[in-house]
């Protein structure tokens, strides 16, 4: 689920001597992250005691080397040890977003969402606080859960997406994060479907329904809509309620006329003696107008 050249370009940037800013083109993410000049030296990653008098720089360009290794939990603590001996520092500012960074690509998402967010909360105007936001929200992104599970982190996840779509509009963050929040929503409407299967082959018609509804209510724009369509019709024929089950089944042939799920509800209106036939004043109906798409 992680789409990495999405996330950050963090990579091509360390190959150089400066890290001040980077464009990065062709659909990826844009990075202004003001680093300073890389200052010679080795990252000393053998040696955990740090000087007291040691600068925050060369901590901090020793932790760029790190990554260039390829080594992000280690550049990790070293970020992080810049934020310890040189607090509040214009260093440890730059450290923490580093350290977020560094957390995400060794798949510490947990890591990184907790330090995230407490770069936001300390520097919630900074010019880099877009990305922190997005970091975390890309971060809570992969902890989503296989579709078994309980689905909380999802919805947490889908609301950091939205929040990055809502306070910058205009960002190639948003972009990617529309992308990911059309993921999101796909995985809840797949859990809800899941749900209303099981109701299903109990033959709990109205639990069934209630979960599809969900569906056609609320994530229409996901791939599972047309099941879910074909499913309250299969619900509405097995309780006689042929009226919604016409509905059901001619909005889906109105929305989507090439979808194999709407030949089923097709066939299975037909076995019942009926055609599809919308029936306007039916909640299935109005869903759909509400959206545009009936």
């Amino acid at each position: 689920m992680r789409f990495l050249n999405d996330v950050l370009p963090m990579r091509a940037l360390l190959r150089g001597a400066a890290l001040t800013a980077a464009l990065v083109r062709g659909g990826m993410l844009v990075l202004a992250v003001a680093m300073g000049l890389l200052v010679s030296g080795c990252a000393s990653d053998k040696d955990d005691t740090i000087p007291p008098d040691e600068p925050a720089e060369k901590i901090y360009n020793e932790g760029l080397t790190l990554l260039r290794r390829q080594e992000p939990e280690k550049a990790a603590k070293r970020f992080e040890d810049v934020d310890r001996t040189h607090p509040y520092s214009e260093w440890a500012r730059k450290a923490l977003l580093m350290t977020t960074y560094s957390y995400f690509e060794a798949g510490k998402y947990d890591e990184a969402i907790g330090v995230g967010k407490r770069y936001i909360a300390l520097y919630p105007g900074s010019a880099d606080a877009a990305y922190a936001q997005y970091l975390v929200a890309s971060a809570l992104y992969e902890n989503i859960p296989d579709i078994t599970r309980d689905q909380r982190k999802t919805r947490q996840a889908l609301d950091a997406l939205e929040n990055v779509v809502r306070k910058y509009p205009n960002t190639e963050y948003a972009a990617t994060a529309k992308r990911k929040i059309e993921v999101a929503r796909d995985q809840l409407a797949g859990k809800e479907m899941a749900i209303g299967r099981y109701y299903l082959e109990q033959r709990n018609y109205t639990g069934a329904i209630n979960r599809f509804k969900v569906v056609v209510t609320q994530y229409q724009t996901t791939r599972q809509v047309e099941e879910a369509l074909y499913r309250l019709t299969e619900c509405y024929m097995a309780m006689g309620i042929v009226g919604e089950a016409q509905t059901a089944a001619a909005v889906l042939g109105y929305n989507f006329p090439d979808s194999s799920w709407y030949k089923d509800a097709y066939k299975l209106v037909q076995s019942g003696g009926a055609e599809p036939q919308e029936n306007k004043a039916s909640w299935i109906s109005q869903a759909f107008k509400k959206m545009g798409l009936g």
